[in-house]
């Protein structure tokens, strides 16, 4: 995509090279995901007096994991050091996670920075920087999601971004438990620090 381009990549790859290798990874419809939280980020950077190139590039690549086989995803925690725990979970936690090992070998990126925020982009953290609560937030509030109370997740973190966190995990906290699904412990130990009322 034309509008797509980065003044730094964290890579030895150009601008174009890393925007056509990431959409090689994915089918369109994630593609596209991507660079609307790609836009997202950069516009949230802006706000929050951050890196907006930056930011671009880590909302890019945040999901350039998403797509990859499960075979594929459990090799690669049973030989590269991984917890083995993470087994016992999917792909909705790999991408975030193990996702940072596919974009270190195939993006060749490895600024610690974009790692950890792709690293933290789904289960959250009880320590985040302002990279992390960008790519968090922008990656739930871009302009393609569409579900009760994204205007109002929108609304809270346009004005302040640690406030979007909270409200972003305990949103998600209540959609996993009405459901009955699995919670990974540290997003329960990130709703403590960002999400629960203060006195």
């Amino acid at each position: 995509m034309s509008e797509l381009f980065f003044k730094q990549t964290y890579s030895p790859l150009t601008s174009e090279q890393l925007v056509s290798q990431v959409k090689r990874n994915m089918d369109e419809e994630r593609f596209n995901h991507c660079v609307r939280v790609s836009q997202m980020a950069r516009e949230l950077a802006k706000l929050n007096h951050y890196d907006e190139n930056k930011a671009a590039v880590a909302g890019l690549v945040h999901d350039y994991a998403k797509q990859v086989p499960v075979s594929q995803y459990q090799t690669v925690i049973k030989t590269q050091n991984f917890d083995p725990d993470l087994l016992n979970w999917n792909r909705a936690i790999w991408h975030g996670i193990v996702g940072t090992y596919f974009i270190e070998r195939d993006l060749k990126i490895t600024d610690p920075e974009i790692l950890t925020a792709v690293k933290r982009h789904t289960t959250g953290d009880v320590q985040m920087t302002t990279l992390d609560k960008i790519v968090f937030m922008a990656d739930y509030i871009e302009p393609g999601r569409h579900f009760a109370g994204v205007e109002q997740a929108r609304e809270v973190t346009y004005q302040n971004l640690d406030n979007g966190v909270g409200y972003q995990l305990a949103h998600t906290l209540t959609f996993l438990i009405e459901n009955r699904n699995k919670i990974y412990p540290r997003t329960f130990k990130a709703y403590n620090v960002w999400s629960v009322k203060k006195d």
